[in-house]
Parts: C-alpha cells; structure tokens; sequence
C-alpha cells in the first residue's frame, strides 16, 4: 500500500498581519512552530518505524519551517519543489487583504473558470496554478517508496487531491477543498484494486495533543 500524507503549513506571519500570502515569504510565528512539532509527532505515529520516507517541501520558509521538525522526527531530508507553493497572487501579495479585495474579480459561475484572469497582474490563473500543482504530484508518485510526505498550503491542497484522484484539469474549473492551517490530509492507493483512497481529509486532531 501507497501512502501520501499532504501537511498544510502552519500559521503564519502573514495570517496575524492579515496580508495576502501566496508567494509572499512570511515565517511561522511561535504557535506555527509548536504545531509544527505536533504534526511531526503525528506523522511519526502514523508511519512505521523503519519505513524509508520521501519527504517534499514548497520553498517557501513558512513550508520549510513546518518540514523541518517533520524531517528531523523521521530522519529524512527534505527535497524542496517550487511547484508545491501557494497560488501566486502577483501584485497583490503581501499586501492588505482590503487591497487585493477592492480589485478581485470573480469567476463567473458558468463557462470558462480555468484561464478566468483575476484582475490582479502576475496572479496565476486556475489551469497555471492546477498544471504546476499536477506536475510536482506526478513527479513525486514516480518515486518507488511507500510513503510520501509533502508539507504545502491550503490552496495546494485542492489540486493535490484532484491530481491524486486523476481529476483530468479541464474537469477541475469547480473542485475545491477546505482546508486549516496544520492540517493532515491522509491518501492511500491500496495494492489488491488500485483505487485511490481520501483516507483522512483536513484533520487537525493532533493540534489538540499534549507534544510540544
């Protein structure tokens, strides 16, 4: 049995400033680096002891940041994919929310939403963002182990699990997935069938745990 275990990073600068993230390279504040070690322990319970790991991280330090505990737990290095971060935002990141919402446009409800422009100049468009996040996905499950940890964002998270359930793009204009900073999203693809399972979507219950 495959397993792929998707960390979304924990909190952030940017989420106390209430600035636009996407490519924006904010840190983890304090909590952000106590849950980090909270998932780190998580993953260590959830993996077997022995098992080689493929751990794979966004560049961007607040994904670095929560790898890091994850990486020293498990004994594995982290290979760092650009293609993993969060959609980029272009102009807007960064900035004030207000900013960046004065300025939004939204896709419309029906019709073309993958090449949908956002109003914002460098902000990726849906397929941009879906091409990118699908290409480091494939090339992860091309690696022979077991077991793959990828620490990423909340909005990674849609297309990750899209990718995983081999969503063709062109069907992902609607496809969203919730997400919480700290999350453990848990997918498997059993050996007998092949199917690929959503074994765990979003959980957060280790956040509540005493490690630290």
């Amino acid at each position: 049995m495959r397993s792929l275990y998707v960390v979304t990073h924990t909190e952030a600068t940017h989420h106390l400033d209430k600035v636009v993230g996407g490519w924006f390279d904010s840190a983890l504040t304090d909590e952000g680096h106590r849950a980090a070690r909270l998932i780190a322990q998580s993953l260590r319970d959830r993996v077997p002891v022995g098992e080689p790991v493929d751990l794979f991280s966004s560049d961007l330090r607040r994904a670095q940041q929560t790898a890091a505990p994850i990486a020293d737990l498990l004994g594995s290095e982290v290979t760092l994919l650009p293609g993993l971060r969060e959609c980029s935002f272009g102009e807007a990141e960064g900035r004030p929310k207000a900013w960046l919402d004065e300025r939004f446009v939204r896709p419309p409800a029906t019709g073309e939403r993958m090449e949908h422009f956002a109003g914002v100049p460098g902000y990726e468009t849906r397929r941009q963002f879906a091409e990118r996040i699908y290409a480091a996905v494939e090339s992860i499950l091309e690696r022979p182990q077991s077991n793959h940890i990828v620490v990423t964002h909340g909005g990674a998270l849609t297309f990750i699990l899209a990718c995983w359930i081999k969503m063709p793009i062109d069907a992902a204009g609607y496809v969203a997935v919730s997400s919480t900073s700290g999350s453990i999203t848990e997918l498997t693809e059993d050996d007998h069938f092949r199917n690929r399972w959503v074994t765990r979507l979003n959980d957060v219950t280790h956040l509540s745990a005493a490690h630290a």
